[in-house]
């Protein structure tokens, strides 16, 4: 099959790059449009092109260039801010992203020039506008696809304050047992710290998932922050600051 004879039994070509992670889905219609996209050694520049499974797609060297040059940023979001579309008074999170916030520490990416505008900077996962700590904001549609596709499993972890009996009971809900909205949830590693305090690692991220969790067993949250994704840690990273992904750093 190529794309000239491609049938419905064909899969969309954006779709496959996605798959194989060559760009987002987004992205690919952008290289395909420029002529930027082969297809068993074939241009093509036409949007929903289906293509063989087994296909052997290559980009442009230009698509490839522009790809390295995606920035990755992090950002300790403070509460009150939403981490993807802004809301009637509370502003988004990528709103922070200015040079005055730029922190510098010495560490990866630090002497890295950043452009003034970032077109195409969104947000690679949710964090709740009650909720603070490690929001990544990408240009990078692979960092999107690893961070929040559908068969993503990075671990992400909080530190949750809680009112309420925290029991032995209650950890074990919370580990394993629970469901949102008619699906249940993967197994999630809950410990207890201190008296007020819980930590969470989870894999998945519905929408406000620990506070519904909490809420099921009896809990209320009072403190949300979001210290880990994969390996890369909020560590010093200051309230409202942000910096880049280190070019070594992998979630």
């Amino acid at each position: 099959m190529t794309p000239g004879d491609a049938t419905m039994n064909g899969v969309r070509l954006s779709k496959l790059m996605a798959e194989r992670g060559l760009c987002s889905r987004r992205e690919a219609d952008r290289h395909i449009e420029r002529g930027w996209v082969y297809v068993d050694g074939q241009c093509v520049t036409t949007l929903g092109t289906r293509v063989a499974p087994g296909a052997t797609i290559t980009l442009d060297p230009r698509a490839r260039a522009e790809r390295d040059k995606a920035l990755t940023i992090l950002l300790n979001k403070p509460v009150g801010y939403v981490s993807g579309q802004p809301e009637k008074g509370y502003p988004p999170a990528a709103s922070l992203v200015t040079a005055a916030n730029r922190h510098r520490d010495g560490g990866p990416g630090d002497r890295r020039r950043v452009p003034e505008h970032l077109p195409g900077l969104a947000p690679a996962g949710r964090l709740d506008i009650d909720s603070q700590g490690l929001l990544v904001l990408t240009q990078d549609g692979r960092v999107a696809r690893r961070l929040v596709g559908a068969d993503s499993d990075i671990e992400k972890e909080y530190l949750v304050r809680v009112e309420g009996d925290v029991t032995e009971n209650t950890l074990r809900r919370l580990r394993h047992g629970l469901a949102l909205d008619g699906r249940p949830l993967r197994p999630a590693r809950v410990e207890h710290i201190n008296a007020d305090q819980l930590r969470f690692v989870l894999t998945e991220g519905r929408k406000r998932q620990i506070r519904r969790m909490c809420e099921l067993v009896g809990l209320q949250v009072s403190g949300l922050k979001r210290v880990r994704i994969g390996t890369v840690r909020l560590g010093r990273l200051p309230v409202g600051r942000w910096r880049l992904f280190g070019e070594n750093e992998r979630f």
